[in-house]
Parts: structure tokens; C-alpha cells; sequence
């Protein structure tokens, strides 16, 4: 049997993070355990940009980012047993490993990281009546025909699911001729990054439905047509709304599952939710010495944030390694009113570090609302936010000594939405913070901007700043834009600049000392023409 110091189960973005801060906390002997031939996981089957501004500083593709990563891992020369699996981990830490050059070898570890990452959701799972014909594929799997094999699965596209891969299928099929005929997402959101749905789908003119499914699959050696409907409100199809779209190719991006066969088998405690490991602030899990990180918690929408939470849990088990010695949580975080799951599910208010970074997802989307935090029921913190989505993972900062030693139970909720008041900030609608605050001028909000509105107010070349013919309109009762150089009342909605003639920014309603009160977007403070914005002479009063 083989003893090593630490040992990480996967070699993706998690594992290879875990790795290299793990080494350079100060552990020693750190073999990495990866199934397939070579280091970055999924990450070398994807290719669009924009990875790494968090991590490096700079837009990277997911191939060069796993090549960031594996130089670094490489450098510090980590042992990498790729090609090897385990297949029967105990709770003592002791994993039974196999592989084509490794062979069957036993290895005990003083630590233990799980980075396993996640796997597709399959077809099996969907309950989709009709045939059994080729052409029905995950949107993982068909990215990997594409992207590495060089095979087109099809040329006549329908997509279940607006998941990131299947949005990004979309158009990446597009991009290499095929026709892709519908999106279909059974719930009445998306469950993508708003970016990927402008960038993927409206920029392609790809058809998104929502509230709608796949009832029924065409074909018996191809497939042929699948049949859409909709469904009501508890995701039953609505007789009448049927349709059948011709088609040779059908994707199913229909969710993530983490990977925890191993964590189960090891016994470690799972959370019902998240379907990953329950772990506290230093992402220990129930098992003493054993470590989580990654999708194999909860999925995450960003890789730059699997990193981050990778180096923390490396870093954490190195200082294991040393100590020997965990922590002991006081206190569960958990959940309520709209939020889904936390991650960690504990905290340790005595032994955790200065800051810690808990990550969450909310069930249904909502705007206008705050987060709060509570302990033993007395309010924490109060986080405004102008729109929370499930498709994107939301995360905030709690501070070691905003902590309560004795508390026992804390929870993060949702409130605003119907039943409190609102107030506008700069555009940013939020439930107040330490009181109510009235709206200006009369104590009512102020309608925001219209598109159009703002539109009016973009840069025309050639055309002087203080053009005196005045663009439409504004919404009743809008002042906040008069002043578009120090912003009064326009605060979050643009940068936040000062105004040049006041060297502090106003906070105050519109005067005639600072902006006098007239077209709403007319620039009257004393600054140099070639800084305002001009005005559309075509606009009608």
C-alpha cells in the first residue's frame, strides 16, 4: 500500500487549482487521479472565449485555460496518474485504484480532495415517450463530435433544454451550417447566463419557447420529426398545443448532476438539494480529511469560480496535512423563502477564516428584492438586488466578526418582491437598508427611462452639444436625467462620475445652482460642450 500526504481525485479545473495551491501551502507527495488521457476535463472540448478574466487577468479559450492550469501543475512536477479510476474508496481514506499502466495498486492518503466534476443528465431520466432512433444526443456529446472529432451530428437541429451547453450548441451548430429550428425549455425562464441567450440565440435569430416540451420522438432507425407542446404550470402538456417540427438531430441540455458515486460509497453526507457533499466553510466534508470542490458541490456557471473554490479547498487540506486537525461547525447555513441551497451548509464562527464566500441559487426569478442574512433570527446583512435568475449562481462575502459566537442556526432569504416598500436608486430598485427611505421630490418614485429615452441621448457625430431641439418626451415625472455629467439621481445606472464644476457628486434634487430643471435631458451645468452627450434634432416634442 502506497502512503502519500494528499491525494485528488480528478484532473479538471478543480483538481489541477486544488493541486497547485495545495503545493504551494506546503504539501508534499500529491498524486492526481484522472480517468481520461489528459488534464483539463471538459474544458478541452469547449471553444469559446472569455475564460479567465478573474483567474489571469485576461480572456482565455477553455482549452488555453486548462493549458494555463496544466503548466503550472506540471511545473511544481505533481505526480498525475492519468487513465486511472478508483473504484472503491473507504472512509479511512484508502482508495483502491486501477488503470492500464498503474494496474491495481491500493493508495492511503492523509487528505483526500473530491473533484469529480458533473455529467449530463441522459434521456432515461426525461421520460420522452416515442422510439429509440440515432440522432438524439446530449449537448455535451455532440459539442465533443464537433469540437474535437470533427463530425457533424446532423443538419436539421431541434435543442430541449437552454441550459449554457445547449445555448452554446445552438450556435455553434449554426456557425457550422446546420439549421437549427428551436430551443425548448420547459420552465417559463431560461436556464442560461443572459449573455449566452443575446449572444447565442438573438444574435442568430434561434427561436427560443418557453414552457414548452418534447411529447413525442418520430422515427425508427433516424429520427425524423419530434413534436413540441406546451405545458401548464405543473409541466403537463396542454391538448391543442401540439406541433411537429421536421428534424434529424435532437440535443437534450437539460441539466448537470454532480458526480458523487465515490462520495457515497465512501459515506460521506450528501445534500438533497445541490446533490453534492454537505461541507463547511473550509469545504471539509463529514468525513474527517476529506475535501470537496467544484461542480462536484453544486454546478457552477463560471470556471474562474470552480478555481477559486478549488485553491481554497487545496489550501485548506494542506493546512490539514499539517495540523491535523478540523474544524467543528456551530453553525448551518441554510435557505429559505426562494433561496434553493448553500454552499458551505455550515460555519465555524471560532476557526473559520476572516472572510468566507458562500454561493447560492434561487428558485424562480425575481427583481426588486434583497438578500438577508440572519442568525438566531436577528438580521445580519442586507444585500439589494435589482434581479436574481436560477440560471446564474449568485454569491456574497460574510465576515468573521460580524459572526455571533453563540449562534446556532443561520439562514439566507429572499425579501422584497410584493410585500415591501420600494425605493428607486439609480435605476436599481431595492428594499431599503437600515429604514425606509422616501423617494425625491414628493416622497414617490420617479419612472425609470424608457429604451427609447436612452437611446435618444447616444452620441450623434457632428452635431453640437447644446442642440436646442429636445428629443421626446420623458416618462411623467422624470427628472433624474437632466444633469448627464454628475448624474444627480442617476446613480448605478451609469458609471459613477463627478461632475467637474462640483467636486462632489450631488445627492440632492435638481436646483437651479446645479441642474436647472428643464428638458429632461438638456445639459445646463456649466461644463465644456465637448462632454455632453447631443441631442436627436430629428426627435419630435
Amino acid at each position: 500500500m502506497k502512503q502519500v500526504q494528499l491525494a485528488i481525485i480528478g484532473g479538471g479545473p478543480a483538481g489541477l487549482s486544488a493541486a497547485i495551491a495545495a503545493r504551494k501551502t506546503g504539501g508534499g507527495d500529491i498524486p492526481l487521479i484522472e480517468r481520461g488521457r489528459g488534464l483539463g476535463g471538459i474544458l478541452n472540448q469547449c471553444i469559446p472565449a472569455g475564460f479567465g478574466l478573474h483567474t489571469f487577468g485576461r480572456g482565455l479559450t477553455r482549452p488555453e485555460y486548462a493549458g494555463e492550469y496544466g503548466r503550472q501543475f506540471r511545473e511544481r512536477n505533481n505526480p498525475c496518474l492519468a487513465g486511472s479510476i478508483v473504484v472503491d474508496p473507504s472512509p479511512d481514506r484508502v482508495l483502491t485504484v486501477t488503470g492500464r499502466e498503474t494496474g491495481l495498486v491500493q493508495i492511503r492518503a492523509q487528505a483526500v480532495i473530491l473533484a469529480m466534476g458533473c455529467r449530463e443528465r441522459p434521456r432515461g431520466a426525461l421520460n420522452i415517450p416515442g422510439t429509440r432512433p440515432a440522432g438524439i444526443y446530449s449537448a455535451g456529446a455532440a459539442q465533443r463530435l464537433v469540437n474535437v472529432e470533427g463530425l457533424m451530428p446532423g443538419r436539421d437541429v431541434v435543442i430541449l433544454g437552454s441550459g449554457d451547453i445547449g445555448l452554446i450548441m445552438a450556435r455553434r451548430m449554426t456557425l457550422e451550417g446546420a439549421r437549427v429550428h428551436a430551443v425548448a425549455e420547459v420552465m417559463p425562464y431560461s436556464g442560461g447566463l443572459k449573455r449566452n441567450i443575446v449572444q447565442c440565440l438573438e444574435d442568430f435569430d434561434i427561436p427560443l419557447y418557453l414552457s414548452t416540451t418534447v411529447v413525442d420522438i418520430h422515427g425508427r432507425e433516424r429520427l425524423e420529426a419530434v413534436t413540441l407542446a406546451q405545458v401548464d404550470g405543473s409541466r403537463r402538456p396542454i391538448p391543442g398545443t401540439e406541433r411537429r417540427i421536421p428534424c434529424d438531430t435532437l440535443l437534450l441540455s437539460v441539466g448537470l448532476l454532480p458526480e458523487n458515486e465515490l462520495s457515497r460509497e465512501a459515506g460521506v453526507q450528501m445534500d438533497s438539494v445541490t446533490g453534492g457533499p454537505v461541507v463547511s466553510d473550509d469545504l471539509s466534508t463529514s468525513l474527517p480529511g476529506v475535501f470537496a470542490c467544484g461542480n462536484v458541490l453544486h454546478v457552477h456557471d463560471l470556471v474562474d469560480f470552480v478555481s477559486q473554490e478549488a485553491a481554497k479547498a487545496g489550501e485548506n487540506a494542506a493546512h490539514y496535512i499539517l495540523s491535523g486537525q478540523g474544524e467543528t461547525a456551530t453553525v448551518r447555513l441554510e435557505g429559505k423563502n426562494g433561496v434553493r441551497y448553500t454552499v458551505p451548509q455550515q460555519l465555524d464562527p471560532h476557526h473559520m477564516a476572516d472572510s468566507v464566500t458562500v454561493r447560492f441559487r434561487v428558485g424562480q426569478p425575481y427583481q426588486k428584492a434583497a438578500l438577508c442574512v440572519y442568525t438566531d433570527g436577528k438580521l445580519l446583512r442586507r444585500v439589494p438586488k435589482r434581479i436574481l435568475t436560477p440560471g446564474e449562481m449568485e454569491q456574497f462575502t460574510l465576515r468573521r466578526g460580524g459572526l455571533p459566537g453563540g449562534g446556532r442556526d443561520g439562514t439566507i432569504q429572499i425579501r422584497g418582491g410584493g410585500g415591501e416598500r420600494k425605493y428607486r436608486r439609480g435605476g436599481v430598485s431595492a428594499a431599503p437598508q437600515g429604514g425606509a427611505l422616501r423617494g425625491r421630490r414628493g416622497g414617490g418614485c420617479r419612472p425609470p427611462l424608457t429604451r427609447q429615452h436612452r437611446l435618444e441621448a447616444m452620441p450623434t457625430p457632428g452635431r453640437s452639444a447644446f442642440t436646442r431641439s429636445a428629443p421626446s418626451p420623458a416618462p411623467s415625472g422624470c427628472w433624474a436625467a437632466r444633469c448627464r455629467w454628475c448624474r444627480c439621481g442617476r446613480r448605478g445606472r451609469y458609471p459613477r462620475r463627478r461632475c467637474w464644476r462640483w467636486p462632489v457628486r450631488c445627492t440632492t434634487p435638481p436646483s437651479p445652482l446645479r441642474c436647472r430643471p428643464v428638458r429632461w435631458s438638456l445639459p445646463t451645468c456649466a461644463a465644456p460642450a465637448w462632454l455632453w452627450w447631443p441631442q436627436k434634432t430629428s426627435a419630435k416634442r
